[in-house]
């Protein structure tokens, strides 16, 4: 197929993936009155055709279409409320109490305290979450009020750490920011496409394929979760993609300093970033923890100050409702064992993932462990989340070995099991969405070795050529010295001679096996070396 066809056939599945995620968030718009998860399952089929016809367009076709597809599917998914997630609700409110010069973390959205800030948008008697007056009466120590709220669990504080408490207050001052769900719908899809820009860019500078990003850009789990959903998931991402590119970069105390900054104001934005710090302290690990912890504590401590221990918000009750502390919640380990032991063999998984990573992860190549630390942390949690996924989104677009995105289409599953008569019962369906994900990621890696035995790398695109290592270049630089000497002529032959080179040092792949470059002839007889 040539590159003009593909162009067309990528075209072509993108507005596949654009109609799937308008009937997505607008369903009355689909007269078939479809489930969810088979037109997400067409969304995800279209994005893998799409990616892997990516693989051999040029490059800058393929950057426009990575960056118009990825700024298509956004604005699809911005065009309609939110449809599978209400969070945004809460950011707008925490926004809004900041605003009015309030600690999000003082009062819970209820609370008798804040009820000069109701308006009808977020309060109204139609909204989904009550606060009756018999509640209020059976609860008078929490000196709440009554009144109905689409903002869930009114009734707790929030969860979301001060950076990201940082970003509600920002969206806040937008047009529209205090009464609308559109302004931070847009602000996040806004924020997916810059990520994209930094990985196309960083991508770059590694010295790997461009293309990959096209693995974040398109993706629909993106999609959904940026521009209609609007979680703050993506922010963190996009902060741990900043970071992970300084720090696999940096030579320097100074860029390491900078690396350890970010990754800990990712931390503070969202906690799952903390599944990259093993993977990331494998170069100057004292300087990264330093740094990270002390841009932690910078971000907490005005709070500390304002709220004492109310700071840690809702977590200790979200890991109570969502039953880890009964260590009834892990779906796959659930297969074999409940309850306290449970939780203690997740631990010590966990445990024993991070020291692998940390002690055999590639200091170059921190997104690999950053990824096997986070898919371990998926199979092993189970979360009924799908938003939760974006960070391994944006550490696959790194490392390109798209089966691990299995981990990020089996959270649909977990959060939308629903098949009708083919549901699965409820206890199986969280270890069926992550175990098999599981699975694939096996088959993948078996299926790797095998073709790198034979001589033969598979991947979803070209690696981007990188400049050659200093002993491949003084190995050419000898051959050329040795041709001189024989009186060849060698300067026509100086380009080949950093092409091979170039070649010699790439990642070979199954579109890029060693060939052999043709020596030019400036005389017709034939110069050997």
């Amino acid at each position: 197929m040539n590159a003009k066809l593909r162009v067309a056939a990528i075209s072509l599945a993108l507005i596949v993936i654009v109609g799937l995620v308008l009937l997505l968030v607008r369903p009355a718009a689909d007269p078939a009155r479809i489930r969810p998860l088979p037109l997400l399952i067409g969304a995800w089929m279209a994005f893998i055709a799409a990616v892997w016809l990516l693989r051999k367009v040029p490059l800058r076709s393929a950057v426009a279409l990575i960056l118009l597809g990825g700024i298509a599917v956004q604005l699809a998914a911005v065009s309609a409320p939110p449809q599978n997630s209400n969070d945004l609700y809460r950011y707008i409110w925490d926004g809004r109490v900041q605003a009015a010069g309030v600690d999000p973390y003082a009062y819970v959205p209820t609370a008798r305290q804040l009820t000069g800030l109701r308006d009808e948008f977020l309060f109204h008697p139609g909204a989904e979450y009550c606060v009756t007056q018999s509640y209020v009466a059976s609860h008078p120590a929490a000196e709440l009020a009554a009144g109905c709220t689409s903002i869930n669990r009114p009734t707790v504080p929030t969860i979301y750490p001060p950076v990201a408490e940082a970003y509600f207050l920002g969206v806040h001052y937008l047009p529209g920011g205090s009464d609308s769900s559109t302004p931070i719908q847009a602000t996040t899809a806004l924020v997916a496409v810059l990520v994209t820009v930094l990985l196309l860019f960083g991508l770059r500078r590694l010295g790997r394929d461009i293309r990959t990003a096209a693995l974040w850009s398109w993706c629909p789990l993106v999609a959904l979760e940026a521009g209609n959903s609007a979680h703050v998931d993506v922010v963190a991402a996009g902060l741990t993609a900043a970071a992970i590119l300084v720090l696999a970069t940096a030579r320097t105390t100074r860029r390491t300093i900078l690396g350890g900054i970010l990754l800990g104001l990712a931390i503070a934005t969202k906690l799952t970033p903390v599944l990259t710090v093993p993977a990331l302290l494998r170069r100057r690990w004292f300087t990264v923890a330093a740094a990270a912890s002390s841009a932690c504590l910078a971000v907490y401590v005005p709070h500390l100050l304002a709220v004492g221990s109310k700071v840690i918000g809702f977590l200790p009750g979200y890991l109570h409702q969502e039953n880890y502390t009964s260590g009834t919640r892990y779906g796959i380990i659930g297969l074999f064992v409940t309850g306290p032991l449970a939780s203690v063999m997740a631990v010590l998984i966990l445990a024993a993932v991070a020291f692998a990573v940390l002690q055999f992860g590639d200091p170059d190549r921190p997104w690999q462990g950053a990824m096997v630390m986070t898919a371990a942390a998926l199979a092993v949690t189970t979360p009924r989340y799908q938003w939760y996924a974006l960070l391994l989104v944006v550490l696959v677009a790194f490392d390109g070995r798209p089966e691990w995105l299995a981990f990020a289409a089996g959270a649909y599953y977990a959060a939308e099991p629903d098949m009708g008569r083919y549901t699965i019962p409820y206890r199986l369906h969280y270890a069926v969405a992550y175990g098999l994900p599981v699975l694939i990621v096996a088959v993948g890696w078996l299926v790797r070795r095998e073709l790198a035995r034979r001589g033969i790398v598979l991947a979803v695109c070209m690696p981007a050529e990188r400049v050659p290592s200093k002993s491949v270049a003084a190995e050419s630089l000898a051959a050329e010295t040795r041709l001189v000497a024989a009186g060849a002529d060698v300067t026509a032959d100086r380009g080949a001679g950093v092409a091979s080179a170039v070649t010699a040092d790439r990642e070979p792949t199954i579109n890029a096996l060693p060939t052999r470059v043709p020596v030019r002839e400036r005389e017709p007889r034939e110069v050997r070396a």
